[in-house]
């Protein structure tokens, strides 16, 4: 096996380790966040439960970054994590601007 032949191999793996520790904490920090502002229980309770559901959230994105057909897919879970951002982080965005 050639030098050249064996980089263009390192580079999809490589790419998705990053996919799954990078792009899988910024979906797990983002959907916690969201879990925390949306489970209808006490502040604590909401924050205690998204941060206990957190370890497999991220183990799930880690899964997912080496079983996804692509590495387009297993870059996915990045721009999914937008919305759910949005979702956790706005009332503490609209709260600093007020």
């Amino acid at each position: 096996m050639s030098k050249a032949n064996e980089t263009t191999q390192a580079w999809p793996i490589c790419s998705r380790v990053l996919a799954g520790l990078l792009g899988g904490y910024v979906f797990t920090y983002a959907l916690t966040a969201a879990l925390a502002q949306l489970l209808p229980l006490d502040r604590v309770d909401a924050l205690l439960i998204a941060s206990l559901l957190s370890f497999s959230f991220y183990t799930l994105a880690i899964l997912w970054a080496f079983a996804a057909r692509s590495v387009w897919r297993a870059w996915a879970v990045v721009p999914a994590a937008a919305p759910l951002a949005l979702i956790g982080f706005w009332p503490h965005l609209l709260e600093r601007l007020a």
